[in-house]
């Protein structure tokens, strides 16, 4: 049975004794909940002093009048610099999982041995689902009538898209909090933008339910809403750039590039082209989108163009090929969540090239057959946390190859499945096998309650810090893994095949644990992260034995022919046409080519000559009159909007 040693090992890292004259007592400033989410708060106690780095801040929370809960204590972060960015000395953390529109109370205590003890109290109110007011101005349009519409639209105005094709759609004018303007395709409707939507500048606007042909473009803005929205792109897919946008809802979409899984694709300098959902600035949400082929399929900015990228949650998407980064929160200034997303067939699976002081979170992912690094703390990443994350990939498990000295990061409860396969792809060297190797993690970083597993690679050896290991006993022994975890493919409940070569693309495999085997029971309890774990102990990885597996995409009703698989579905690969490995009712059919270790995430064998879903492998775009029929089933799932 694994030991549990306090939280404060965790998130309190002790550096070197300070200088006779160093300011070890806390000197507490005003205390912050900016940006609240749906389903998170952030947390920001500014201080002077502390030197030492040996204050806490423990965290209780409440729904109003309710009952009193334990979150994590809050991220001790040193004032420091990075890449022309800096940041003041504080402590800093989020609350998760909170319901969405409601109030909340919480309790912050801060101890210092050194003294400098505080208290404070903050209300925070979560931000609510969308909803319709149901008094707005409903205004119907057509393509001849749209543009003297939006130019007349007020707030509290609905301006709904009649069957048809549009031209660029250029939005002019501002709603207001509680008032937004709305336009949305008619629930019956089968509408396409051939063009870009363009929401420069604009706040509390909405934009839904339709398909776009182009992008998504919304700079120096703030309080939209993008859902339920097909895009289709040949270059980036929802973007927002300049000043970026603040506050912003970008939720059950599907955004489809133009990029093929193929080698000479793989890297930031490969063949390959898009962001498909790239953002900056605080407050914003990115939910439940399902995005696939592109250069980066979900990113932050980076240097120039970055600006306040703090309090983000990127949660519940479903990524697959991305050829360079899955999931990239770079240049995070502090609580970005990283929360419950799938990741399939990416070069780098999640990205944080630097996390500035932190905290950034990586809660909860599960990420298979991504090719290089797993994870990416280049150019001095500081503060990053990994928590109950999945992942199985050829080579090396958890190898990061920075270059350079990344600081102050904490692993628990994750599970890491590496082994043979490891080899050199578009020049870049992915490892013979083994189960980590983080040469540049310095002694701030801390790593444990972790599974490792090497399938079919010779022997169990490694690196973490300065420490090499040659066998499982030496990482337990020689290294912070007191209570790492031995594993192989066996704990998963389904037989999944490890990805022993990364091409063709693999399908997305059920990676719940099997009750009884050795990665359940041997995690670490976390407050506000495992509670309620079954059993002895929280179990590793990112699904506990038991629980009903997180959603991944679009949210609603299963929709035959969205590209998406769900619900009762075997397989959708958006052409509703019976042939090709995926039969009209999105059930897998048998026959030759049309299952198999090749048989890709539609159901359809990878570069075959038939079908051109929206996941085929082959880079076409997806069919025109395939994806209209798919959208009119993508449109009747957003007429749930108020149910959600």
């Amino acid at each position: 049975m694994p030991r549990f040693p306090s939280l404060c090992r965790i998130l309190v890292i002790l550096l070197a004794p300070s200088a006779a004259l160093a300011q070890d007592a806390t000197s507490a400033g005003t205390a912050t909940a900016p940006h609240p989410t749906l389903e998170s708060a952030s947390i920001e106690w500014a201080i002077d002093g502390d030197d030492n780095n040996n204050g806490v801040v423990s965290v209780t929370y409440r729904e109003t009048g309710g009952e009193w809960f334990e979150a994590m204590p809050l991220v001790r972060v040193p004032g420091d610099s990075n890449e022309g960015f800096s940041w003041a000395n504080r402590h800093a953390g989020s609350i998760f999982d909170l319901l969405p529109g409601r109030s909340y109370e919480v309790a912050l205590e801060l101890t210092d041995p050194d003294g400098g003890d505080a208290t404070e109290t903050l209300f925070v109110e979560t931000r609510p689902e969308p909803e319709e007011p149901a008094a707005a101005t409903l205004v119907s349009v057509t393509p001849a009538t749209i543009d003297a519409a939006l130019a007349a639209a007020a707030p509290n105005t609905v301006v709904e898209l009649a069957t048809g094709e549009y031209g660029e759609i250029v939005v002019p004018n501002d709603g207001e909090a509680g008032r937004p303007i709305i336009i949305r395709g008619a629930a019956d409707a089968s509408v396409t933008v051939n063009g870009d939507v363009r929401i420069d500048g604009r706040s509390h606007v909405w934009v839904q339910d339709m398909r776009v042909v182009g992008k998504v473009k919304f700079n120096n803005s703030s309080n939209l809403v993008l859902q339920r929205l097909l895009v289709e792109t040949q270059g980036d897919g929802i973007i927002a750039f300049g000043q970026g946008t603040t506050d912003t809802y970008i939720s059950d979409n599907v955004v489809i590039g133009s990029t093929e899984w193929s080698e000479d694709a793989l890297g930031v300098n490969g063949n390959n082209l898009g962001e498909g959902i790239a953002v900056t600035g605080p407050g914003n949400v990115i939910a439940y989108n399902r995005v696939t082929n592109f250069r980066d399929c979900i990113s932050l900015l980076e240097d120039d163009g970055v600006v306040n990228q703090s309090s983000i949650d990127i949660i519940g998407n479903d990524t697959d090929v991305c050829a360079d980064d899955a999931i990239e929160a770079d240049f995070s200034m502090g609580n970005v969540r990283v929360l419950r997303n799938r990741m399939n067939n990416s070069f780098i699976a999640l990205s944080s090239q630097p996390s500035l002081g932190g905290p950034t979170y990586f809660i909860r992912n599960v990420s298979f057959n991504n090719i290089f690094q797993v994870f990416k703390p280049n150019r001095g990443s500081v503060g990053d946390l990994w928590f109950h994350n999945t992942v199985v990939k050829s080579g090396d498990a958890l190898g990061v190859y920075a270059g350079r000295v990344w600081s102050r990061a904490t692993f628990r409860n994750n599970l890491f499945i590496g082994g043979a396969g490891g080899d050199t792809y578009n020049g870049f060297d992915t490892g013979s096998g083994l189960p980590i190797t983080v040469a540049d993690a310095d002694e701030s970083c801390d790593f444990d309650y972790d599974g490792f597993g090497v399938i079919d690679a010779e022997g169990f050896r490694g690196q973490v810090g300065d420490t090499q290991f040659t066998s499982f006993d030496e990482l337990v022994n020689q290294t912070s893994e007191n209570n790492a975890t031995l594993v192989d493919m066996s704990i998963f409940e389904a037989n999944v095949a490890f990805p022993d070569a990364p091409f063709p693309a693999r399908e997305n495999p059920d990676l719940r644990l099997a009750a009884g085997s050795a990665a359940v029971d041997q995690g670490l309890p976390l407050a506000n992260l495992n509670d309620g774990f079954a059993g002895a102990a929280p179990d590793l990885g990112a699904y506990e034995v038991g629980a009903q597996p997180p959603h991944y995409g679009p949210r609603g009703d299963a929709v035959c022919g969205n590209g998406v698989r769900e619900a009762d579905e075997t397989c959708d690969d958006g052409n509703l046409r019976a042939g090709d490995g995926c039969d009209s009712e999105c059930q897998r059919e048998s026959g030759p080519g049309n299952s198999g270790a090749d048989a890709g995430p539609g159901g359809e064998t990878p570069n075959a000559d038939s079908g051109c879903g929206c996941n085929a492998r082959g880079g076409s775009s997806p069919a025109p009159t395939a994806l209209l029929l798919g959208l009119f089933g993508f449109f009747l799932l957003g007429r749930r909007r108020a149910q959600r």
